[in-house]
């Protein structure tokens, strides 16, 4: 009974992902985030390799921002044959809405966020970046919408994701989409896929680092985009360690 309601690759917002993996996983349980007006929600969120970690690690959020209410949101997505983070974001005047993730993996594994923003009111911004460094079989996924409605002028929403694929065999997928019904706003978005720059790594290797060390900096300095309206350097710092430890430890 439970297979028939499972989502196929037809839906879009499962097109690249491992539904197959989905057998038993509670589709409902949706986490409800409200943040009041003029106050300000932060949190960071990990699915990372430890004892009790399952092989489908599914988050779903649903973010309701006040006037004037602020939610940042940071993620690293190093674990499970599907790791999974959803989030819906409704905005009201004057909010604002952050997000920065990372996917990493390699093997056969799907790391992914999937986003939808809705502007519902004028005056609100939004910003989201995310990075995926992926080798082996592994996939990295973005599927990020931006909703603007008839009336929310002013808006000023942004996406980034960039991909890194450290090996043949490896992919990352980015389905970008803006649907804007508002004249007066300010939407962009921007994907890009790529190699190693080898001929950083030779400028490296020239001043005597090691292959290792060379690509785990070029790594660091790719991901840490994600982060930098992290303010909090104890949590950016936790953040960008489990993604390290997750490279050092099948590379």
């Amino acid at each position: 009974m439970n297979a028939v309601t499972l989502p196929t690759r037809k839906d879009e917002a499962w097109r690249y992902s491992a539904v197959e993996a989905l057998e038993g996983v509670d589709l409902d349980a949706w986490r409800a985030i409200d943040v009041p007006a003029g106050e300000t929600f932060r949190e960071c969120l990990t699915i990372e390799d430890e004892p009790g970690t399952a092989a489908t690690e599914l988050r779903r959020l649903r973010v309701t921002l006040a006037a004037g209410a602020r939610c940042e949101l940071f993620a690293v997505i190093a674990a499970g044959r599907l790791g999974r983070i959803e989030i819906e974001v409704r905005l009201a005047e004057g909010a604002h809405f952050e997000l920065g993730g990372v996917t990493l993996g390699g093997r056969e594994t799907v790391r992914e966020f999937v986003t939808r923003v809705v502007h519902a009111e004028p005056g609100a911004t939004s910003n989201q970046v995310v990075r995926s460094v992926h080798w082996g079989q592994g996939t990295g996924n973005f599927l990020g919408n931006i909703d603007v409605v008839r009336d929310a002028q002013k808006t000023d929403a942004a996406q980034s994701f960039k991909g890194l694929l450290l090996e043949k065999g490896a992919s990352v997928n980015a389905v970008p989409q803006l649907e804007i019904f508002a004249d007066d706003v300010k939407c962009a978005h921007g994907a890009s896929v790529g190699q190693m720059d080898e001929m950083a790594r030779y400028y490296m290797a020239a001043r005597g680092l090691s292959p290792e060390l060379s690509r785990r900096l070029l790594v660091q300095a790719f991901i840490g985009d994600a982060f930098v309206a992290l303010t909090d350097e104890g949590e950016r710092e936790r953040l960008m360690n489990i993604a390290l430890a997750k490279l050092d430890k099948h590379l």
